[in-house]
């Protein structure tokens, strides 16, 4: 499945749901905001999330620092 993921065009194989994905690409666990078609998702959305064909998802991984 195609999907745009922070800008980019990418294919995802094995990623059903956003915490999937999140798995995939090294970010399971970690502190992030989510925005899945233009709408910004609750932190207990963000694992059971569906992904679909074409979706447009913006992750931002939260840090601290200063």
């Amino acid at each position: 499945m195609k999907i745009t993921l922070n800008g980019e065009s990418r294919e995802i194989t094995d990623a059903t749901t956003l915490g999937a994905l999140l798995a995939q690409i090294g970010l399971a666990g970690k502190p992030v905001v989510i925005e899945q078609n233009h709408t910004a998702l609750l932190p207990r959305e963000i694992e059971s999330a569906p992904l679909s064909e074409g979706d447009v998802i913006e992750i931002v991984q939260i840090t601290a620092g200063g």
